[in-house]
């Protein structure tokens, strides 16, 4: 059994890491560090754990942990991780770190946005982006993972086939993307409270979104330069899910089916993205409480533009399972290992 502890384990991310590590054949929960809840049985936390999770709380001694444990997962805000880990530690134990510390390569870019200073930018270099469609082989041989944000995953894995094949003009792509609530986090703020979103929609974070660079520097990969993106989120009144719009101009005139059959070429062999059928557009609703993404396309022949949708749950894809996805391959296991969870609907 590979032992896992949990820095972080009473936030949303953390409770789904919780949720689906509790149903792993492969893997104990050794350890559900939270600062908030030292002492507190977790099941008092999440009652939905109740006669399911035994244990209470721990601190965030990750020294301590990594002598106890196989994996760490930290669902931690910015800077803690960075802040707790060392070489020492990376020596006896893996690391899966859900916060930002650890994905994007340029640590000025990184200050930049997050307005933080980093705690251990000697490691970013080692650290592998884990989005496991696109760094797989990378992700088998890692020991330090940084998961990737819940927006970046969707977005990335909608437009990268396009921009890797060159079918779109990078210096045109406009992503608008909408987000359930719990992408905000647990912490109390007037702004998630019940009366401030429901029967609300709102954009935030406009043109500062901390997401965009690291959206930004995934596409320049695929694209072989750096690019730039308008990348606009929305709060919206549901509790997961995500949903992406993107928009790029076309660099020449293809049919539907020459676009599919680039989806396919990149997708068709991966169990948790979903190309759906021609003229489907995803939905939230398809993928609540499951690790697949669901992505399609539509072509605008008046303005010669794409339209790329994708769809996924935040919380799972966008964060938990995602997570646990990069420990199967860390570890050697089946990659969808505790994670073939069916979507509720409705």
């Amino acid at each position: 059994m590979i032992k896992a502890g949990i820095i972080g384990a009473t936030g949303y991310a953390g409770g789904e890491l919780v949720r689906i590590l509790t149903a792993h054949k492969d893997v104990e929960i050794k350890w559900y560090g939270s600062r908030s809840y030292i002492d507190k049985k977790y099941a008092e936390v999440y009652q939905n754990m109740f006669q399911i999770v035994e244990d209470s709380c721990l601190d965030d001694n990750m020294e301590e942990l990594s002598r106890q444990v196989d994996v760490i997962f930290t669902a931690t805000p910015q800077g803690l991780c960075a802040s707790l880990i060392n070489e020492e530690i990376l020596s006896r134990t893996k690391i899966v770190d859900l916060s930002a510390d650890f994905r994007i390569k340029d640590v000025e870019t990184y200050e930049k946005w997050y307005k933080i200073t980093h705690p251990s930018p000697q490691f970013i270099s080692e650290a592998v982006y884990g989005l496991c469609e696109i760094n797989r082989d990378a992700v088998k041989k890692a020991r330090l993972v940084a998961n990737p944000g819940c927006y970046p995953t969707c977005t990335t894995l909608s437009i990268y086939p396009l921009l890797k094949e060159g079918l779109i003009d990078p210096d045109t792509i406009i992503v608008d993307a909408k987000s359930g609530t719990s992408g905000a986090g647990r912490g109390a703020k007037v702004d998630n409270l019940f009366c401030e979103v429901n029967e609300n929609i709102k954009a935030y974070g406009v043109a500062t979104h901390r997401h965009t660079p690291e959206i930004e520097e995934q596409l320049g990969y695929a694209a072989g330069r750096p690019v730039l993106i308008n990348f606009t989120p929305h709060l919206v009144p549901m509790n997961r899910g995500i949903l992406i719009t993107a928009y790029a101009s076309l660099t020449r005139d293809v049919s539907a089916e020459e676009v599919k059959a680039v989806y396919d070429k990149y997708y068709a062999s991966e169990k948790f993205v979903r190309v759906l059928e021609q003229d489907v557009c995803p939905q939230t609703k398809w993928v609540e409480g499951s690790n697949y993404v669901d992505v399609n396309f539509k072509i605008d022949p008046r303005t010669k533009r794409v339209i790329m949708m994708g769809a996924m749950d935040n919380l799972v894809k966008g964060a938990a399972g995602q997570a646990v996805q990069n420990m199967n391959l860390m570890f050697g296991l089946k990659e969808s290992e505790g994670l073939e969870l069916v979507p509720m609907f409705p």
